[in-house]
């Protein structure tokens, strides 16, 4: 049976953008409530540290 869903990624961009999201994905599920932008500037690796605010 072929499974659509098990495919190989080749594209180095494309893995870590699904690597980016999964990190959001877990992180939005584990908060409280939504996570501030410095949050996710954080997780995506645009700051080197969370702030408060």
């Amino acid at each position: 049976m072929n499974d659509q869903l098990d495919v190989d990624i080749h594209d180095r961009d494309v893995l870590n953008e699904i690597e980016m999201m999964t990190n959001l994905i877990i992180a939005t599920s584990e908060s409280d409530g939504p996570l501030t932008q410095n949050q996710i500037d954080f997780i995506l690796g645009v700051s080197e540290k969370p702030t408060d605010g």
